[in-house]
């Protein structure tokens, strides 16, 4: 018995949950949340509408949403993981007929009081539906190749529904997420070197399908790819996010030019400086120091939920946990990818730096999820 149960054994059940809260993770959530809320105060030009308020409202009611779905027993979102996997696919369904079309993409459903985006909600289901499939699936039957099918094809359904949006970036991180689980489930090596080898003729034919009746993405993301690949050539036109985005980052230098002291966002040079190109922001306002000091925040995160994981006797909740782990590890590393010109603009929000209400709400809920699985692991 550890010292903490010793000293709450007279503690009622649901205030006992509480204290085995993993307490760090939630400061580390908040830690970068509130750096989230500083940088969307300096965009704003030193007022706290219209961007900061609103997130701080999210991530207080986030905080509720997490701290309830913890209390709740992992079981039954292990139960529940199939329901919801349903449910956020069906969200992808009405999302083509209901959902609300904004800067070219129809990805959003108006709920009213909040606009809601199925396909961050589906990347946690997916998660929990693949943790679920991998528990129930007997360990000698994980590589046969009936049963990697089956998971397979529910990971490319989300994503064939995202890619008519069209949102190219989330339908490869749910790729991605999907895959991470299967991996981390203990599915053969062989059929991810498979699945390599034919991502990359999927690439070549891709840009060979450019300027012919058969071309497969839209034209918007194929300037996108030349912009990736030399943003000099149209730095007024497409190359332009990308240009501002390296001058806001190169100006910060070590330690930044101080806090509402960046000319990029100031001045109104930045794109997105709210949302995807946060980042840059950052970097400008506060340096390498600064950049340098929120990846270490997210580094943490992620080592606190593997610790969890890998302590964790239930196979559902280590696979969950490290699942939501990957995902999380795959926003951030995306984000900071894009805007630093490693990757292409894919339009990935910085997680609960960027301003959204879907995203940051979706989030924590899915630690939530991880809050379960460490609340009540078996002691």
């Amino acid at each position: 018995m550890s010292y903490l149960e010793y000293n709450t054994k007279s503690v009622p059940g649901g205030f006992r949950k509480l204290l085995y809260l993993n307490w760090p993770l939630i400061m580390l959530l908040s830690a970068v949340s509130c750096a989230g809320f500083l940088m969307l105060y300096s965009v704003a030009g030193g007022s706290v509408t219209p961007w900061m308020e609103p997130q701080m409202k999210r991530f207080a009611l986030g905080l509720v949403v997490m701290i309830a779905v913890a209390m709740v027993p992992i079981w039954f979102w292990r139960n529940m993981s199939f329901v919801a996997f349903g449910g956020s696919v069906l969200l992808l369904v009405g999302v083509e007929f209901v959902g609300e079309v904004r800067m070219g993409a129809q990805r959003w459903i108006d709920l009213g009081f909040m606009r809601l985006q199925p396909s961050e909600l589906a990347k946690i289901t997916l998660v929990m539906f693949l943790a679920a499939y991998y528990d129930w699936l007997p360990l000698d039957r994980k590589s046969h190749p009936f049963w990697v099918m089956l998971p397979a094809i529910v990971i490319l359904l989300p994503v064939a529904l995202v890619l008519q949006q069209p949102d190219l970036g989330t339908a490869l991180l749910l790729l991605m997420g999907g895959g991470a689980v299967m991996f981390l489930a203990g599915v053969h090596w062989a059929y991810f070197v498979t699945i390599i080898v034919a991502g990359v003729s999927a690439i070549v034919a891709v840009l060979q399908s450019r300027g012919t009746p058969w071309q497969i993405l839209q034209d918007y993301q194929f300037r996108r790819i030349d912009t990736f690949l030399d943003p000099s050539n149209d730095p007024l036109g497409a190359g332009y996010n990308i240009t501002q985005a390296k001058i806001a980052l190169g100006s910060g230098g070590w330690t930044g030019r101080g806090f509402m002291q960046g000319t990029q966002s100031r001045l109104n040079f930045l794109p997105e400086k709210h949302t995807d190109f946060i980042f840059t922001t950052l970097a400008e306002e506060f340096g390498f120091v600064g950049a340098v000091t929120l990846l270490s925040l997210y580094a943490l995160i992620i080592i606190f939920c593997i610790a969890s994981a890998l302590t964790n006797k239930d196979r559902f909740a280590s696979l969950l946990t490290l699942g939501i782990a990957v995902t999380f590890f795959l926003f951030f590393a995306v984000n900071m990818a894009m805007v630093t010109g490693l990757l292409p603009v894919v339009g990935v929000p910085l997680p609960l730096v960027s301003y959204g209400g879907s995203a940051m709400l979706v989030l924590m809920a899915a630690f939530g999820l991880v809050q379960s699985a460490h609340v009540h692991r078996p002691r």
